[in-house]
């Protein structure tokens, strides 16, 4: 009789296996759509370009990711690649520089970032949320302000009237323009944070800490685990993903956007939300993420392709994170594991 009584009825059975599925149903189903209705859809030429504009928001999705599994949230991680654009520009249009050490610059900046945020939230005890807004603020005024408002292009006029010097580097540019046989360098970048995200958070003992600080920093302190260490880890990863995210930005762009980055917080919190409902998984993870961005990748070059206007992209963004969220607090018989860590 225990037996019996503790055996899911078939209606939770079906339940489960709607969550569980659901998902990735839905992306099969979209993408079979858009293959049989718009044939140039399933091509090699439009899938690779599918998955090369997906990179840079399954990247700084990713970065949302880690800072999710310990109960928070980075809301600078838009305004961090913006500054990675900006940043890259510079380095190499004002000074000249080489395109490696625009790089290096670049990651610098975002682990700087990162370790900002973490001294505000570990140290200052700011909530998470706060002090990465704050932060986010602070970057979309600072990055403006070496530039006077201005976007930074090769041949440009700097505030002493003389012309800037320098200008992008071929080596530079192939960041996003390269390939790795016939596959774009976005989409192996992409696929090797994914995986490597995937190993450190599922395969690690660092990953499964960081875990546990989610779902319960209070039992994690008790145990003897690091917490606040563990906190900070988080949003100098975070940093470290947004600058690599603005790095292909700006070798796409070709010029120091001011407004790059101004969608991307939206879009990289959305997959990451999106993820938790992969797999019913109903936590922050890795490949979830990726299939969010997948997902949305594909709904926005469908409609692309069936003509529809920009101005319906951010609808079908929402629709998507809506019924993502659905899976996840409303079917799902077990609940999203995230708690604010502070």
């Amino acid at each position: 009789m225990p037996e019996t009584l503790s055996t899911p009825g078939i209606g939770a059975r079906i339940q489960d296996a709607v969550v569980k599925y659901g998902f990735i149903a839905i992306t099969v189903i979209l993408f079979l759509y858009f293959s049989l209705t718009e044939p140039s859809f399933a091509s090699s030429s439009s899938l690779f370009l599918l998955l090369k504009f997906a990179s840079v928001t399954a990247i700084l999705g990713l970065g949302v990711t880690f800072t999710m599994v310990v109960g928070g949230l980075d809301l600078s991680i838009g305004a961090t690649a913006g500054l990675a654009v900006q940043l890259a520009a510079m380095a190499m249009v004002f000074y000249n520089l080489t395109g490696t050490t625009a790089v290096v610059v670049v990651l610098i900046g975002g682990v700087v970032v990162g370790l900002l945020n973490a001294f505000l939230i570990v140290i200052c005890k700011i909530p998470d949320l706060l002090a990465t807004l704050g932060m986010m603020f602070v970057i979309q005024g600072a990055k403006l302000i070496p530039v006077s408002g201005q976007s930074v292009s090769s041949g440009m006029v700097l505030r002493d009237g003389s012309v800037a010097p320098g200008s992008f580097t071929p080596g530079f540019l192939k960041i996003d323009r390269g390939f790795v046989g016939p596959i774009p360098l976005p989409v192996v970048i992409m696929l090797v944070l994914v995986f490597v995200s995937w190993l450190f958070l599922s395969r690690t003992t660092w990953g499964r800490v960081m875990y546990a600080i989610g779902a319960n920093p209070e039992a994690a302190r008790l145990s003897g685990v690091r917490v606040r260490l563990y906190h900070g880890l988080a949003y100098v990863i975070s940093g470290l993903f947004a600058s690599i995210g603005g790095l292909i930005l700006v070798s796409r762009i070709g010029q120091g956007d001011v407004n790059a980055g101004a969608s991307s917080l939206l879009e990289a919190v959305a997959v990451a939300l999106v993820g938790t409902s992969v797999l019913g998984f109903a936590k922050p993870n890795a490949w979830g993420t990726f299939l969010g961005a997948l997902l949305i990748g594909i709904v926005l070059t469908g409609l692309t392709m069936k003509g529809l206007q920009y101005y319906h992209q951010d609808t079908a963004k929402g629709l998507v994170l809506i019924v993502a969220l659905l899976f996840s607090f409303t079917i799902s018989r077990r609940k999203v594991r995230y708690s604010p860590a502070t």
